[in-house]
């Protein structure tokens, strides 16, 4: 199966720290023979809101791999020991026969699908985005794309300025594009890419 993990470390951790924690993560890889097929950093974030510890700011890392599920108990394990991260997340992409497609659409989220989209179909996002609610159509089917929880400006226009998840008979999503924003929304707010109480977005 294809799998994707992303970490969040703590703002104050050194460089030192974060090779210790991506070497763990290199040995259960080895351990459980995992191939990485994308290993990525997004950089220092602004948090869409601050954690409860109070703080403002982290650092992600991604990775994307192939193995079996079991491997994914003990990075689970780790990362859930371990004083430097903030946030982690695992999520299961899809099988290994998909492995090219899944790969080729894995895009860094500083590099806003959103915004790809747009300039794709000549700009003008937000307006096309509400007359698509408005005739209650689905603009994902249109552009023949996905909210991605990696991209908050993917999801962030289907929460209100109270966080309050738009439903699909305002939105105008299909029930399939529906359940993948709500998750998606979800995902994100995990990891501190969206706030729970707005539709701010990690900066």
């Amino acid at each position: 199966m294809i799998y994707e993990t992303a970490f969040v470390v703590r703002p104050d951790a050194s460089e030192e720290v974060v090779n210790s924690i991506k070497n763990s993560l290199g040995e259960v890889f080895k351990e459980f023979g995992a191939e990485v097929l994308v290993n990525d950093s997004w950089g220092v974030k602004t948090f869409a809101q601050p954690t409860e510890a109070g703080l403002k700011k982290g650092a992600y890392h991604y990775f994307m791999y192939k193995g079996q599920g079991a491997l994914n108990a003990e990075i689970e394990r780790r990362f859930g020991i371990n004083e430097h991260l903030v946030r982690y997340i695992i999520v299961k992409l899809g099988d290994d026969k998909q492995q090219a497609d899944i790969v080729k659409a894995y895009a860094n989220p500083n590099h806003s699908q959103a915004a790809q989209v747009d300039d794709e179909y000549g700009g003008g996002d937000d307006k096309d985005k509400k007359m698509h609610s408005k005739r209650k159509s689905c603009w994902f089917s249109a552009k023949k794309t996905s909210p991605d929880w990696k991209d908050p400006k993917s999801y962030s226009w289907l929460v209100n300025e109270f966080g309050k998840i738009s439903p699909a008979r305002i939105t105008g999503l299909t029930p399939k594009f529906q359940r993948r924003a709500n998750e998606s929304i979800k995902r994100g707010r995990n990891m501190l890419l969206i706030s729970y109480q707005s539709n701010e977005i990690a900066r």
